[in-house]
């Protein structure tokens, strides 16, 4: 249909998505300052109305969307997450769905689905999601087996540290993010003159040895993402060269036979 053509091409020109943006933007701006009890005191009924007039634009545009694209809109897994995020703003927060008011803010990640950068970081960090879990993983048995010697090292002397697994968990995890380690590290060392070795060891291993995978695992995963990108372009770009060439193509066989006809048609001199 040529409406549907003209409205696919309407809501996917680059003014839409800068006007969509614009009101994302202005929108988590409002929703900041509702948070500030002054603010709502002073600009409490502008900003409920600003919060109001985004939604209906962004009800609005999903429609838009939908009438445009079809039911593919929802073979895009970004579409649907944006009609999810407006759905659950569409929902009445008043008695046990009042939570739901919170997830108002939610809107502004919708910028994720419309900057193509953004956009582009997300899908390369869902790639990198297997190559991460078994890095988690590992992460997870060397920080149970470091608890474990942990209470059993240190749990008599610092119980409420290391007094039992969990403590123990809780407090390597800590550890791990190097936040207080030495204070923690000096602490065991009071009583276990050498307990630096373990510490030392464990924080070596677990956050400039596996984390760094993560960092690196991440890291492939997004060139990946910008090299299929590019093959994707470059695809794109001969495709259109292709068609470009076999409609010249087309056009010169035009013309020569129009200039056969010319000469068949010509008399005799």
């Amino acid at each position: 249909m040529a409406w549907r053509t003209h409205l696919r091409s309407f809501v996917d020109s680059d003014h839409f998505h800068r006007f969509i943006v614009a009101v994302i933007i202005i929108n988590a701006i409002t929703l900041g300052l509702e948070t500030s009890d002054q603010a709502v005191g002073d600009f409490g009924g502008p900003l409920s109305a600003v919060d109001r007039i985004a939604l209906a634009i962004f009800v609005i545009e999903l429609v838009l969307r939908l009438l445009a694209h079809g039911w593919r809109f929802f073979r895009d897994p970004w579409s649907v997450f944006d009609f999810v995020v407006v759905g659950i703003a569409l929902i009445p927060a008043s008695g046990a769905f009042s939570v739901l008011r919170a997830l108002r803010i939610l809107r502004v990640l919708r910028l994720v689905a419309l900057v193509p950068s953004m956009r582009g970081v997300v899908s390369a960090l869902l790639a990198a999601v297997p190559g991460m879990a078994s890095i988690a993983a590992l992460l997870g048995l060397l920080l149970y087996v470091a608890a474990v010697l942990a209470t059993q090292l240190f749990g008599a002397k610092m119980s409420e540290r290391f007094g039992d697994l969990g403590s123990s968990l809780f407090t390597l995890f800590q550890v791990m993010t190097t936040d207080d380690w030495a204070v923690i590290a000096r602490e065991a060392m009071v009583d276990h003159p050498l307990a630096w070795i373990f510490f030392v060891i464990y924080l070596l291993v677990s956050t400039f040895a596996i984390l760094n995978l993560f960092i690196a695992v991440v890291v492939r995963a997004m060139e990946e993402q910008i090299a299929s990108e590019v093959k994707a372009d470059v695809a794109e770009h001969q495709r259109e060269d292709a068609v470009a060439a076999a409609t010249i193509l087309e056009e010169v066989r035009a013309l020569r036979a129009e200039i056969a006809e010319l000469r068949a048609g010509s008399p005799s001199s």
